[in-house]
């Protein structure tokens, strides 16, 4: 009998990517899609169509919403559940503090606790993020480097990744938290600096656009390839025993360096086309993340395909694609 899956957060980048991988391995996967004006699958619109779509479940629900968590935890008895789903946006988490809050910390109690009242047998993977790391204390970061959150968005995970271990260590939950350093691919919402880039360097080159505004080109992110990312969080609750784990690259860039990247490909120079907006600059920044992964290297038998030139080549030959 096939195992069920059940997706926080399916029509997103790493939710679509996800869903896309556990269906190659036989899953019944279940999304939580939100009622909105506005549908916003594409991401997963493809998954539609191929020939796994029969075992592509989309459900409506909310992690604002615990009486239809607690629903769909008892009517669907999901094997895993990836808590993908969240208000994900750094820089937008600073002007809507209150909401970002309340799904990516509340969302994620109110998901362990339709877990823990309903009393099924299922293992839980909460996507935590390299931006509870901060202002660093030490370089690089691991599964031990202490948290210093720069932004409502890193405290509401830091908020979920501590009640998870709690959940954890109080019930005997088969719990794992995925440490994320930066993923990106061509399925990056446009308003993602990387996105924002290639799509950028897509419409300058094809005469659509003249100029690209970015805030602070001095931060520097440890950038590694979604599709490589979201294996490690299957890996995770594969294991006999659950644990936190860093997923990274390991090398560190800044955005000037994937700028360079970018426009060089193409043939362009970023200086010709770049300007600094304030209004792209957060209150409190984070200047520096670099992962370390060796311990998903041992225990897991982990490590990223796509390097970072692969990376931005990739985003960048989709955009031209996408636009021609």
């Amino acid at each position: 009998m096939a195992k069920k899956a059940l997706i926080t957060g399916i029509t997103g980048q790493d939710g679509s990517y996800l869903a896309e991988f556990l269906l190659k391995k036989g899953y019944e996967v279940y999304g939580i899609v939100r009622r909105t004006s506005s549908l916003g699958r594409q991401r997963i619109d493809p998954l539609g169509y191929g020939p796994d779509r029969d075992r592509l479940h989309l459900v409506y629900g909310d992690l604002g919403d615990a009486s239809r968590l607690a629903v769909l935890m008892r009517t669907i008895m999901p094997d895993e559940i990836y808590n993908l789903g969240a208000q994900s946006h750094v820089r937008i988490s600073f002007d809507i503090p209150e909401y970002t809050m309340d799904v990516v910390a509340l969302g994620t109690v109110r998901l362990l606790e339709a877990m823990r009242e309903t009393g099924i047998e299922t293992r839980f993977y909460q996507a935590s993020s390299s931006e509870m790391f901060g202002k660093v204390v030490e370089t690089p970061q691991k599964e031990t480097t202490p948290f210093h959150p720069r932004s409502p968005y890193a405290v509401a995970k830091v908020a979920a990744h501590h009640i998870a271990v709690n959940y954890r260590e109080s019930y005997g939950m088969f719990i794992c938290n995925g440490i994320l350093f930066n993923h990106e691919s061509p399925r990056r919402g446009e308003n993602f600096v990387t996105r924002k880039i290639t799509r950028a360097v897509a419409e300058i080159k094809l005469g659509r656009r003249k100029q690209l505004a970015l805030g602070n080109l001095d931060a520097k992110r440890d950038w590694g390839f979604a599709g490589d990312f979201v294996e490690a969080m299957w890996m995770m609750l594969q294991q006999d025993a659950p644990d936190d784990y860093v997923i990274a690259t390991g090398e560190t860039h800044s955005v000037r360096e994937f700028l360079e990247e970018a426009f060089s490909y193409v043939g362009l120079k970023w200086q010709d086309y770049v300007v600094s907006d304030p209004a792209f600059f957060r209150p409190a920044e984070v200047d520096l993340l670099l992962g370390d992964a060796s311990k998903a290297r041992q225990k897991l038998g982990w490590s990223p395909k796509i390097d970072f030139k692969g990376l931005v080549k990739l985003m960048v030959d989709a955009d031209l694609e996408a636009l021609k």
